[in-house]
């Protein structure tokens, strides 16, 4: 394990000359539990929070943490793409976890956790989406552009686009695109095999819940199953949807130790 410093009440975990990762964790039992966020969130989400006061109630190890150019970490959000995050998850499961882990990826996470469990299968466990959003630089993204806007994204390199959330605008750049594409999963059988959860809102307008059904028939896991929230937005951050999120990490968990 790495040398720490606590900022902002996070630790670091310095990585020389790559931006520096904040991070917090919990330590317990196996398998841990590792929390991806979504695009443009940070590790202070009310579902990052509420999963990490459930493992450390069940004497379960947790890690929560920040993309370079996210929350407390380094680095410039216009600098990363895909490429970058996929990198930074990777390195805190490495560096910053031990043994089997249960993977929960929101959103953009959600594709960040595939991409992690095909690199490092023997080190997941079992893998949680909450609205997960592969690809989503190149179907939701890309095709959702006007002409006029594609030509100035791949003109200036970047364009600023609004939020729904109140945090924008953000910025999508010409790099996070291209990069997109050389991580793309739902044109072929995903071969992820380890017990898969996918949580959905219907009323997503950001990622369409059908993706999680798409995944879904993608992944050769044989134990894979799609929960459906009939009035379910995109964040799933109600207190009856992090409470069935949970329940899906207890099942894994309990799944992993046998």
């Amino acid at each position: 394990m790495p040398d720490n410093q606590t900022v902002q009440n996070a630790a670091i975990l310095a990585r020389g000359d790559r931006p520096a990762i904040a991070y917090s964790r919990a330590d317990g039992r196996a398998p841990g539990v590792v929390f991806l966020g979504g695009f443009r969130s940070d590790m202070t989400g009310a579902k990052a929070l509420a999963l990490e006061g459930f493992c450390r109630a069940r004497g379960q190890a947790f890690l929560r943490f920040d993309y370079s150019g996210h929350g407390a970490s380094g680095g410039e959000f216009t600098e990363c793409t895909i490429s970058t995050w996929l990198d930074d998850s990777l390195d805190a499961l490495e560096k910053l976890t031990r043994g089997p882990q249960i993977l929960v990826g929101s959103s953009m996470g959600g594709w960040l956790m595939l991409l992690a469990a095909l690199k490092r299968p023997r080190r997941v466990a079992g893998l949680v989406g909450i609205a997960p959003a592969p690809d989503f630089t190149e179907e939701l993204m890309w095709p959702n552009m006007a002409p006029p806007t594609r030509q100035e994204l791949l003109a200036k390199g970047v364009i600023y686009r609004p939020s729904a959330y109140g945090d924008g605008p953000y910025p999508i750049t010409r790099a996070l695109i291209e990069d997109g594409r050389n991580h793309l999963l739902l044109g072929a059988p995903i071969p992820i095999r380890c017990p898969v959860r996918l949580l959905h809102g219907m009323e997503d307008r950001d990622v369409p819940w059908i993706y999680s059904q798409r995944l879904a028939d993608r992944l050769e896991s044989e134990d894979v199953t799609v929960t459906l929230f009939k009035k379910g937005g995109h964040r799933l951050a109600e207190p009856d949807e992090i409470e069935r999120i949970a329940q899906a990490v207890a099942e894994l968990s309990s799944l992993a130790r046998l």
